[in-house]
């Protein structure tokens, strides 16, 4: 048993070993196979130092490729067998660490600009040997008589010997000569190509300046030209070839022949079209990939005044589930059942389909009535995916949440079209899911505000952005302040003071809920301290207490606990100083787990206040087993109470959620008081304290020191 190799080196050597057993046959070279192996080998480590680069360098890979014509590869085979042999081993040698399908990629794109760099050097050295013949073709001509047959016979020797094809014709077009080559190429006897006339041979490929250069040298006015060329051959096959002609004149300046050098560049060009349709298409389903979309959509966008498109972003909802739960073999076949169908959706003129990646597909539609169009589009894209897919013997529901957008050429790019299909889609999938939207550019806007605001949060806490203002808490009896609640304000530096319900929900996505969490609580802590030393440990009627809202991420921190310890301790501030607000929502159905953090500060002495009371449909008997001394009455049950005479429905809720509360030796906290009839209204049912822009909107710290002082001083 032959070991495999076991280190870089190893792998490096593996495969210089296989791509020389490959090429070495189609080689002209005086080396031995080892030696060839040796001067392969920095080609094969740089290539493995561009497979695993950071960057891709399309010159170092075209320069790799010209080394090989260097080394003698000039073979049209040599370069097919190196170029098979890279997409087999290279990944499989250099690249076993990285992702699979990114260094895939690269190594097809590697591929690519070796064959330009291969096809470059290949055409500079034929150029060399077309010039060489060419002089030789003129000294032939242009010698003295004593030396006439030297130099005929080493013209027909290069004539008849040379690789490339060669044909002389007069300045009427009339082919006089050809070379074995010439011939082989167009597959014709050399009596049938003598016949023909070089005007027989225009190809509906030819460049447009093809025929303009060839009157040009007929006549005299240039001596050579070089174009790419194709040419129709008699078995129906296309013949591409790089295509010199040069004048011959006599000894006294005449014009009098014409001398064509071709190559047959057909091998290499078809090459060059497989590798661009690879480096295009999505290896999976065969459809454009974003590369070639993105082409596509920058000429729709460009494509000038009168012109729109319209642009369709797919997203399959729910393919996770099929890869998890079936594996990863029968979400690619799911991928490419949909691929198929969302093709035969765009079938039209100016309309293509393409996978982004994943999951992830696009439909475009140009011209100038995509108003219409667009959305015929997106309709046969939802009913295709109405039919189960079969995969392993099951039918599987495929549904999907589609993006529209639909505008006129030259308003927008390319990248700001696919971002608003991307937002449109993934409002689409908020939604619900199986549905389509059509872009809003207002909806737009502030999604694009929401990013910027969660890309910017995690300095803006750094920055010191984030501020606290207090709302006061007032005991209905006796009207005395007995705290205040903290809220967190972002001052922005573009969008100005934002309140908590514009970031908040940001943090708790990205994760940064716990430490802007924690800086309330130091911050609102140390605030309480400050009160306390102001006005001693407590007011005439009570100690002051501090309210801090806690997000459901933070109950769930482990380190919850042990952070309000420290920050207590450190500011020598006693728990009862205190009160940590949970929303009703975030506690239906907690288990024990989630509970104990919050047993463990109130047996500290940290009240915990049930915020939006009422709101989240729990059973009342469940308050038994939570850890709460307080309860927040949500304001949607007070609204009633703002007018004379109050609701009495309201007041028969309030009253009978007062009365379980003080049995169960709950005090109850009333939100969103705004006029003293309601204050009144509230007091007289029981309810122990209050807050509300009837007392006091948010403000600074300040702000409750006046009316702390005003309460002491009665």
């Amino acid at each position: 048993m032959i070991a495999e190799p076991d280190g870089p080196e190893d792998r490096l050597r593996r495969l210089t070993t296989i791509w020389s057993r490959a090429v070495f046959p189609v080689t002209s070279t005086s080396l031995t196979r080892v030696e060839f192996e040796e001067q392969l080998l920095p080609l094969a480590r740089r290539l493995s130092e561009l497979l695993r680069a950071r960057s891709y360098d399309a010159d170092a890979a075209k320069a790799v490729g010209a080394a090989l014509v260097g080394a003698h590869c000039t073979d049209p085979e040599a370069l097919a067998r190196t170029l098979d042999c890279i997409d087999a081993y290279l990944v499989l040698y250099c690249g076993e660490d990285g992702p699979q399908d990114e260094l895939r990629m690269r190594s097809s794109r590697l591929q690519h600009a070796m064959a330009a760099g291969y096809a470059q050097a290949l055409r500079e050295r034929t150029l060399a040997e077309q010039e060489a013949i060419a002089q030789a073709a003129l000294q032939a001509q242009g010698v003295v008589a004593q030396a006439l047959h030297a130099s005929e016979a080493r013209f027909r020797a290069v004539f008849e010997g040379a690789a490339i094809g060669i044909g002389i014709a007069d300045l009427d077009g009339n082919v006089l000569q050809v070379n074995e080559a010439l011939l082989r190429m167009f597959g014709l006897t050399e009596q049938a190509l003598r016949g023909r006339r070089v005007q027989d041979w225009v190809h509906p490929e030819d460049a447009p300046q093809t025929w303009r250069l060839y009157d040009e040298l007929v006549r005299g006015e240039r001596e050579h030209y070089h174009v790419e060329k194709a040419f129709n051959r008699t078995d129906g096959t296309v013949l591409w070839t790089n295509l010199t002609v040069s004048l011959l004149r006599d000894a006294d300046g005449t014009p009098q022949y014409q001398l064509a050098l071709m190559e047959d560049t057909t091998e290499r060009r078809l090459l060059n079209l497989r590798l661009r349709y690879e480096a295009t298409h999505d290896a999976l389903t065969g459809l454009p990939n974003r590369s070639l979309f993105f082409e596509r959509l920058e000429k729709a966008l460009n494509a000038g005044e009168g012109q729109r498109f319209g642009l369709c972003y797919l997203d399959l909802d729910g393919f996770k589930t099929v890869n998890d739960s079936l594996g990863h073999a029968a979400g690619d076949r799911l991928l490419v059942e949909v691929a198929d169908r969302l093709q035969s959706c765009a079938t039209a003129p100016g309309e293509m389909v393409a996978r982004l990646g994943g999951d992830e597909f696009v439909a475009l539609t140009t011209g100038p009535g995509t108003e219409r169009t667009v959305d015929e589009l997106a309709e046969r894209i939802m009913n295709a995916l109405v039919t189960p897919i079969s995969i392993d013997g099951r039918d599987l529901m495929v549904r999907g949440s589609l993006g529209i957008v639909e505008g006129p050429a030259g308003e927008r790019t390319a990248a700001e079209v696919l971002r608003s299909a991307d937002i449109t889609m993934y409002r689409a999938k908020s939604a619900g899911g199986n549905r389509s939207e059509l872009a809003d550019p207002e909806a737009d806007a502030r999604a694009i505000t929401r990013h910027g605001l969660t890309t910017a949060l995690p300095t803006a806490l750094e920055r010191g952005e984030f501020f606290i203002e207090y709302q006061p808490l007032v005991h209905l009896g006796d009207g005395s302040v007995r705290g205040a609640e903290a809220l967190v304000r972002w001052l922005h530096p573009q969008h100005g003071v934002l309140g908590p319900d514009r970031f908040i929900p940001l943090a708790e996505h990205t994760g940064l809920i716990v430490p802007l969490g924690r800086w309330v609580l130091e911050e609102s802590i140390r605030q309480a301290r400050a009160w306390r030393e102001r006005y001693g440990p407590q007011t005439a009627a009570g100690p002051l207490r501090i309210n801090v809202n806690l997000s459901p991420c933070q109950l769930s921190h482990p380190g919850l606990v042990q952070d309000t310890i420290d920050i207590l301790e450190r500011s020598g501030v006693t728990p009862d100083a205190l009160c940590l607000e949970v929303t009703e929502s975030a506690l239906i159905g907690a288990d024990d787990d989630l509970l104990k953090p919050l047993r463990r500060l109130s047996e500290m002495g940290v009240d915990i206040a049930l915020d939006d009371f009422g709101t989240g449909y729990s059973n009342l008997a469940n308050l038994r087993r939570l850890p709460v001394s307080i309860l927040k009455l949500d304001r949607s049950f007070t609204q009633g109470m703002q007018q004379f005479p109050a609701d009495p429905v309201d007041l028969k809720i309030v009253e009978g959620i007062v009365s379980l509360a003080h049995s169960l030796d709950l005090a109850v906290t009333v939100e969103g008081v705004e006029t003293g009839a309601q204050a009144e209204q509230l007091r007289i049912l029981g309810c122990d304290t209050a807050q509300g822009w009837y007392y006091a909107r948010p403000g600074p710290p300040e702000r409750l020191h006046d009316l702390a002082l005003v309460d002491a001083t009665g």
